[in-house]
């Protein structure tokens, strides 16, 4: 069964995450949950497959749960 690479894996994370700003520069909140919105779609296409998703969504919204609390 796949699971889900958590371990560090980026050939360049800062390249990525200064390209990432970038797309996000000098857009309006809709614009960038927009691109967010797609670049998810992107990449949840790419890894394809069921379970890793299922997994990348449970990890994911474990690590909300605080922030949504500290909001209450």
């Amino acid at each position: 069964m796949p699971r889900l690479e958590l371990n560090p894996n980026f050939t360049d994370p800062d390249a990525f995450y200064a390209a990432l700003t970038e797309a996000h520069r000098e857009r309006s909140e809709q614009e960038s949950e927009r691109i967010n919105a797609r670049l998810i779609l992107l990449l949840a296409n790419h890894v394809g497959d069921q379970q890793v998703l299922e997994e990348a969504l449970a990890i994911a919204g474990q690590a909300a749960e605080p922030a949504q609390q500290e909001q209450r």
